[in-house]
């Protein structure tokens, strides 16, 4: 890929990760921000947009570096364990949904509360994560599935881990969301980019 194309795709990543913060800040938080909305307080509105702007930003960051460190780790794999990588990978995925369903809920979970809500996220970025998978096997071939599952899934939780740590709900879902978004962009738009000549 040239390095026009890799700036673009950086550009077009940030800005897909400051819109999807916006969004989502002010849903996850809307509690909070309606008041600005109701009192019609401009610049109190504009400074909440340019902080989720900020974050967004630091979210899209984060996302490359894992989109970026994902690719070498796959070449490195391919290279390593030939066509044992794609079960690996499957190994991986199931490990990695494990321990973030069962040690959450081992160290924030309180006694007597139910396992189902710590459930329900891992499940569901499965669930996100093989859609987009399924989209990239389509875009290209039927082997990227487990692959692109795996980056959806596994590097989507890895650099997650920041939010995982503090469980705040409000701040879990704010930085969950933007980074999915900004994974699946990339997976799915990467070939564009990779494909042009200037």
């Amino acid at each position: 890929m040239k390095s026009r194309n890799w700036v673009r795709l950086f550009l077009s990543t940030l800005l897909v990760g400051a819109i999807s913060t916006i969004i989502v800040g002010f849903a996850v938080k809307w509690s909070e921000y309606k008041e600005l909305f109701i009192a019609a307080d401009i610049v109190e509105i504009l400074l909440v947009i340019s902080w989720l702007v900020g974050v967004g930003f630091i979210f899209s960051i984060i996302s490359q570096m894992g989109f970026f460190a994902y690719l070498t780790v796959h070449r490195f794999g391919l290279g390593l364990f030939k066509n044992a990588w794609n079960p690996a990978q499957i190994v991986l995925i199931a490990f990695v949904l494990f321990d973030l369903i069962y040690f959450r809920y081992q160290v924030f979970g309180e006694t007597g509360e139910s396992i189902t809500p710590y459930l329900l996220v891992p499940i569901g970025i499965l669930l996100f994560g093989s859609v987009i998978a399924y989209f990239k096997s389509k875009q290209t071939n039927n082997k990227a599935f487990i692959p692109a599952l795996f980056f959806m899934f596994v590097v989507t939780v890895i650099e997650w881990f920041p939010a995982i740590r503090v469980n705040e709900s409000s701040w879990l879902y704010l930085m969950l969301y933007p980074i999915l978004i900004c994974n699946a962009y990339q997976l799915l738009i990467l070939p564009k980019f990779t494909k042009q000549k200037s």
